[in-house]
């Protein structure tokens, strides 16, 4: 009796020992070089922790050195921030001069940057429109026109889009055409690069609980009262969390969404989808 019990607890260690080894192995962007811009703060933040949590190396975007520092000491490791605007084409050859030396080539592609500001049609200024649009609309495009040379086969490109394309919102009509754009790119370029089976899709957001939220009013109680009025036009009644987008992005970005392209996924509590 003692010998079969000894028998059967040794041989139950290596079936253990096994099962972490393959927790390890099932990381979803094992050794995958990733990039993200807006990656600071916010939705782009939260897809850099969960990338490095599932095995890949990121670089992260922003403005602003300060918050990419911040950024940085949250993430941990595996991640390096190189600090430009996406709406300034010098800065984006910077960033992907630095990846090709250090990397060499790219598998992940994640165009998060954005701005938004809240103003109604009259009293949009030509400054307003260009910077709107030289930031999504340009910025995004060139951002993945000067990371497809880079992309290896099978890679997959993200764009975060914005849940206000679809609804006519008054206060977002610039913004709204940009995002828009952004969502007819991925349709193109999910059929430009499939031959070498590299994937295009978008997430749209619905009101999320972020800075680039905050930011869009005057202060902390505008901020509070016109969050409150988002998440009433939510059927889940609630703002979205950066962890929830993130998520999404993930899906699209590994191998769990191998066979889908072109698409555009909402992440917006229903917002869009229930009439």
């Amino acid at each position: 009796m003692w010998q079969v019990l000894t028998c059967t607890s040794m041989a139950v260690q290596p079936n253990i020992d096994l099962l972490f080894l393959n927790l390890e192995i099932m990381k979803k962007l094992e050794n995958k070089v990733a990039v993200i811009t807006g990656g600071s703060s916010g939705i782009g933040l939260a897809t850099a922790k969960k990338f490095v949590e599932e095995g890949a190396f990121v670089y992260i975007t922003g403005r602003k050195q300060s918050e990419l520092d911040k950024a940085v000491k949250q993430i941990g490791n595996n991640v390096s921030a190189v600090q430009g605007d996406i709406s300034n084409l010098d800065d984006l050859d910077k960033l992907f001069r630095l990846i090709k030396d250090e990397k060499g080539s790219l598998d992940i592609v994640i165009a998060n940057a954005g701005y938004v500001a809240m103003v109604p049609t009259d009293e949009v200024t030509p400054e307003h429109f260009d910077k709107t649009f030289d930031t999504n609309a340009r910025g995004t495009f060139f951002t993945v026109q000067k990371a497809i040379t880079m992309l290896n086969k099978g890679g997959s490109i993200v764009v975060v889009s914005s849940c206000v394309k679809d609804m006519g919102l008054p206060y977002y009509p610039e913004y709204a055409a940009t995002k828009a754009a952004e969502c007819s790119y991925v349709k193109t370029w999910a059929c430009d690069l499939a031959a070498r089976n590299i994937r295009a899709n978008s997430v749209s957001p619905g009101p999320i609980e972020t800075p680039f939220v905050n930011n869009q009013f005057g202060n902390k109680e505008a901020a509070e009262a016109g969050k409150a009025q988002f998440a009433e036009l939510v059927p889940m009644k609630r703002l979205g969390k950066s962890e929830e987008v993130a998520s999404t992005i993930l899906f699209l970005a590994s191998s769990d969404s191998s066979y889908i392209t072109g698409a555009d996924i909402p992440v917006d509590g229903g917002l869009t989808q229930i009439k």
